[in-house]
């Protein structure tokens, strides 16, 4: 018997989108191609919202 829910049950859609930014092991925290940290870009924080980091949880922010 299959649970009601699954017959309407449907995989998360993927998104394609390219972040101009990438995470730093380093520093722990995600930089732009210049090397400057990506919260601090004010641009970037505009046209995306938040820096999502891309090491563990997707609940983690950089601030």
């Amino acid at each position: 018997m299959q649970p009601f829910t699954l017959n309407y049950a449907r995989p998360a859609v993927q998104l394609e989108v390219t972040v101009p930014y990438a995470y730093d092991s380093g520093l722990q925290l995600n930089v732009l191609p210049d090397g400057r940290i990506a919260a601090t870009d004010h641009a970037t924080l505009r046209a995306l919202g938040t820096t999502t980091s891309t090491a563990g949880s997707k609940t983690h922010f950089d601030d």
